[in-house]
């Protein structure tokens, strides 16, 4: 995904990000007891929670029924992280750091790809949720694919690649403002570049002062510390 590129979120996205955004008030996060289920009908399918697991990573705790269908199996108590290619972990492991600690929302994109080499593209929201007064141990998200070919539920997606990445800070004034495009680089192979071999990233971004995350560089936009 380009920087200052604007994409619309998937209908499923949209839904849950404006529910999360509106019960959590005045908070940077609502509280996991606040989550009415039939409040998002229409989004609880694409739906998960992640919680903080024994290994120190972040396993699903629920996981709607078209997610567990994407994957052709049960995704309750299996590891979030280890979905993602080995290449990639280290800047989901970054943005999860930024969604937990900073209370920022992370939007990304991924292709998924089957044993028989067949792809598919996935949008996947990341949300702080309080859990015991804490942000680090709950995540609430939701995953939908772009599209949806005939093979998806019959073939299980067993590898996904960030294709992009931004994130969100919700407390702007506006959410077209609000949207922080995290410097993605992809790769020859359309796969994103692991932390091993960056980029050069400026220290500005579009005139805009830009935050580092690691290997990721944030556009800062006014927000209140």
């Amino acid at each position: 995904m380009a920087i200052g590129e604007r994409t619309a979120m998937q209908t499923s996205t949209r839904t849950l990000y404006d529910y999360w955004n509106a019960i959590r008030g005045s908070r940077s996060a609502p509280d996991r007891k606040d989550i009415d289920p039939t409040r998002i009908r229409e989004a609880l399918a694409n739906t998960f929670i992640l919680e903080f697991d024994e290994a120190e990573k972040f396993s699903f705790r629920l996981a709607g029924s078209h997610l567990c269908t994407s994957y052709c199996r049960e995704l309750k108590g299996r590891s979030f992280n280890d979905l993602w290619h080995e290449r990639d972990r280290d800047a989901m492991d970054t943005l999860i750091r930024a969604v937990t600690e900073d209370h920022a929302v992370a939007l990304v994109t991924f292709q998924g790809t089957t044993a028989l080499h067949t792809k598919v593209s996935f949008e996947t929201i990341l949300m702080p949720l309080r859990h015991n007064g804490s942000t680090h141990t709950r995540l609430l998200g939701a995953m939908t694919a772009l599209e949806e070919p005939y093979w998806l539920g019959v073939q299980p997606i067993l590898e996904q690649r960030i294709t992009g990445l931004r994130l969100i800070w919700p407390d702007d004034v506006a959410m077209e403002e609000t949207v922080r495009e995290v410097a993605t680089n992809v790769g020859n192979d359309g796969g994103y570049m692991s932390a091993a071999s960056p980029m050069p990233i400026p220290a500005t971004l579009y005139g805009r002062s830009a935050r580092r995350y690691a290997h990721l560089a944030v556009i800062d936009g006014g927000r209140s510390k």
